[in-house]
């Protein structure tokens, strides 16, 4: 009798408000983009949601103090670097996205279970592939990164994703 190790996969959108503004607003290509609560000119309450790669090279991540987030971009900015695009949260938008993206991956995995808009566990051994490979967790990587080129060709947004005997690991 042949015993199947779990193979789940965690899903993460990568800075996923902030690709999602940046895809659908292409004159953002490459500037530093935060979103989350209004600024309010460095005067701002509330947190930065997310913060894109370029964003991050000044130091603003996730839960950042929005007023901070503003002084850091402004210091870029004296620096040379572009000005910030700050931008409020587009729930709705952002959740239309999601629900494409789960879609997509349920066609391909059929558990999946979505932790949040943007992040979401697939047990890989749900997959009939994965179940009938003599290589399971080749098989499983394979099928991650379908996952990863099928949410770029159709969404035209990155995706990370890890594998591990468990939800935890």
């Amino acid at each position: 009798m042949l015993i199947l190790m779990r193979i789940i996969a965690h899903l993460d959108m990568d800075a996923f408000f902030a690709a999602v503004e940046e895809r659908d607003n292409p004159h953002f290509a490459g500037l530093p983009i935060v979103v989350g609560a209004d600024p309010e000119n460095g005067r701002g309450r509330g947190v930065v949601s997310t913060a894109n790669y370029k964003a991050r090279e000044f130091g603003i991540r996730s839960a950042t103090p929005i007023s901070t987030a503003w002084k850091m971009a402004k210091a870029a900015k004296e620096k040379g670097e572009p000005e910030t695009i700050f931008l409020p949260v587009s729930m709705n938008r952002y959740k239309e996205v999601s629900g494409r993206i789960i879609k997509l991956v349920r066609n391909l995995v059929p558990a999946v279970e979505q932790v949040s808009v943007d992040e979401a566990y697939l047990d890989l051994n749900s997959s009939t592939k994965v179940r009938n490979s003599k290589n399971p967790r080749g098989e499983a990587l394979k099928i991650c990164q379908k996952i990863k080129k099928k949410i770029q060709k159709e969404e035209g947004l990155t995706a990370s994703i890890g594998i591990g005997p468990n939800k935890l690991v």
